[in-house]
């Protein structure tokens, strides 16, 4: 289904990804761990302790991959790093579409504050790391983050507040305190209300709706700093 059921940054790749198989343990098994660094053994020891059908990474270390070569079944794959493609094609009955892909960037100075209360240095740098992630799952999407760590990631859901409920409810306590991001903007204020319950401290999405002053007031009311991006993902 390519949606990620965990994602995480550390100051080492094994920090990275034992945060990226904690984030969601139970739909981690049997899946595919894909890195943005070489491999090296420490990590090779712990990404082929449990059951995964596929490594993928743009190089390994000797001693990482005969490590990795002793798992049955394991598929190793090496795929450097790219900045993308310039096209997206996709595949219909009679034909196919094709599309610019979404390879949009932002930084800090990109990002609009639209709430009285305005998110510090650190949601900043979270709030960015949300919305790198929230890229990749399939619409309508919600991720939840804290300490470069996915919390809870609700995808594919028909309206955005059930993708916001499945994302909050794995997130549990630990969402006090997080930030929340959201592919497209909110319809309504409902999403909202339901992360002000979860203790969600930031918000980032792209903004534009008829009804954004209804959801900035209720930010507002429960003190939730929020930014517009001015850019949505929308992934199907």
């Amino acid at each position: 289904h390519t949606n990620p059921c965990g994602v995480a940054i550390g100051a080492t790749l094994e920090e990275a990804y034992e945060k990226a198989f904690n984030a969601d343990p139970l739909s981690a098994f049997g899946g595919i761990i894909a890195f943005n660094r070489k491999v090296d053994k420490a990590t090779a020891m712990k990404a082929s302790d449990p059951f995964m059908e596929v490594i993928i990474a743009p190089g390994y270390e000797d001693e990482a991959l005969e490590i990795m070569q002793r798992k049955k079944n394991l598929r190793v794959l090496e795929l450097a790093i790219n900045d993308g493609e310039d096209l997206l094609v996709k595949s219909v009955e009679g034909g196919f579409l094709v599309q610019e892909a979404d390879s949009g960037a932002i930084t800090v100075d990109d990002l609009q504050v639209v709430t009285k209360n305005k998110p510090s240095d650190e949601e900043l740098k979270e709030l960015l790391f949300a919305w790198k992630v929230v890229k990749h799952v399939k619409s309508n999407a919600i991720v939840v983050t804290k300490n470069g760590q996915t919390l809870g990631v609700g995808a594919g859901q028909m309206n955005r507040v059930g993708s916001a409920a499945i994302a909050l409810e794995h997130g549990g306590d630990k969402c006090a305190g997080a930030v929340l991001a959201s592919d497209a903007f909110f319809p309504f204020k409902d999403t909202v209300e339901l992360a002000a319950r979860y203790g969600i401290k930031a918000i980032i999405q792209p903004g534009g709706s008829v009804r954004d002053e209804e959801s900035i007031e209720e930010c507002d009311k429960h003190g939730i700093s929020m930014v517009f991006t001015g850019m949505r993902h929308f992934k199907h």
